[in-house]
């Protein structure tokens, strides 16, 4: 179960968006495993793809749909990530979207492919196609909880935040579901985020609001250091909320972004909170940095050393790993007689080593909470960055040792 996980919130319908479920058996039967969401036209719609040089075909073929033509619809399927497929798994992509849009009646480019899954599988377009009829018949603004279930791949739980708020005398939704659970290290640009709103945004500010979030949320979290083929985070503003366009600048644009903020941050942290085998949601803090790049290099090298994590998951304040971990980060001018290590509140290491006073069980406490702080202050200047990562455990080994049986 979820780290500090208590239920799915309420998901507030978005006008605009009509999103379907169908129990498709693309992998194991009896399990929602396909999805479908229909978005009106004029819609602005802005995406975020995975830097991973293999990317899956479904991210090939959406970059190219979405450049030849406005998104209408959706696919998404769970089980199988038709990714180091080769041509045949781009035709295969090519295939579900043909099947789509003949049902839905719309052009081929207006279908944007998106799966998750095993790697190196074939996609069984067969079965993907023969769904696609059910879900269609339950496109409805209310499927957002559904959805959220049925994107799941090795998730514990459903995931998906709402906010409402108000801009230029208006009020507007904002509501997003994602999934992930490993594989998690996403640089959009298996993580799959898709979130929407009624209010009125031109593509090239929804674009770069998105970018903007997906930087302070969906690229600050680590599971595993692994980043997928198949990542992806899609933004839609209908625009069904009324109201004059947003423009940059604008207090209606800024509204928008801290709404879109928050609502990224909370599904990023979800997807770590239910990293595999997960006991702990760590948050890693590292402030007083020359610029926000080092600061982000050293919480990374934190986040992501197995020694740091197993010593989370086992609440052992090992404190020297992490301080292996600052001091390898790459920062070659580092001063470590400048470095602060702090638990939470509790400052453990400064001037080089240990802290005086310090009381090996007070730090135990600290570690053996659900939620962590670590906090690292480098004394070189004020930039900040803040990465979330979870511990390591028996269950993460066990997972994906077990993952294609």
């Amino acid at each position: 179960m979820a780290v500090g996980w208590k239920g799915l919130p309420v998901l507030h319908p978005v006008p605009g968006v009509r999103v379907g479920t169908a129990k498709a058996g693309i992998k194991k039967p009896g399990r929602r495993d396909l999805t479908v969401f229909e978005i009106a036209p004029d819609s602005a719609v802005a995406v975020a793809f995975t830097r991973n040089r293999f990317c899956a075909a479904p991210v090939q073929l959406a970059k190219r749909h979405l450049a030849a033509a406005a998104a209408r619809y959706l696919v998404i399927n769970t089980g199988y990530a038709n990714a180091g497929t080769g041509a045949g798994g781009l035709d295969d992509a090519r295939a579900c979207c043909a099947a789509l849009a003949a049902q839905a009646g719309c052009e081929v480019e207006a279908v944007l492919p998106f799966s998750t899954g095993v790697i190196g599988e074939p996609l069984p377009v067969a079965r993907i196609v023969a769904g696609l009829p059910a879900a269609l018949a339950a496109l409805s603004e209310d499927g957002w909880e559904l959805a959220a279930e049925a994107i799941m791949t090795t998730d514990t739980v459903p995931k998906g935040a709402s906010r409402r708020f108000q801009a230029g005398g208006r009020d507007y939704v904002l509501t997003g579901i994602s999934k992930g659970a490993g594989m998690i290290k996403p640089n959009m640009a298996t993580m799959l985020a898709f979130v929407a709103t009624d209010a009125p945004l031109p593509q090239d500010l929804l674009q770069q609001a998105l970018s903007e979030a997906v930087r302070g949320s969906f690229n600050r979290i680590t599971v595993d250091g692994d980043t997928s083929t198949n990542d992806a985070c899609v933004l839609i503003a209908t625009g069904a909320g009324g109201g004059t366009p947003f423009t940059a600048g604008s207090e209606s644009f800024a509204a928008f972004v801290e709404a879109l903020r928050v609502v990224c941050q909370e599904l990023a942290q979800a997807i770590v909170r239910d990293g595999e085998g997960a006991t702990k949601l760590i948050t890693v803090t590292v402030s007083e940095g020359a610029d926000e790049a080092e600061c982000a290099k050293v919480a990374y090298a934190i986040a992501e050393s197995p020694l740091v994590k197993t010593a989370l998951f086992a609440s052992d304040p090992n404190w020297g790993r992490i301080l292996a971990a600052v001091g390898r980060a790459g920062i070659d001018d580092l001063d470590v007689d400048r470095v602060r290590l702090y638990l939470d509140d509790l400052l453990i290491a400064e001037h080089g080593g240990r802290v005086a006073g310090y009381r090996e069980e007070d730090a135990a406490a600290r570690m053996a909470k659900e939620e962590v702080t670590i906090g690292v202050r480098l004394g070189r200047g004020d930039a900040a960055a803040t990465v979330w990562t979870c511990d390591l455990s028996y269950d993460y080994v066990r997972i994906n040792a077990d993952y294609r049986s």
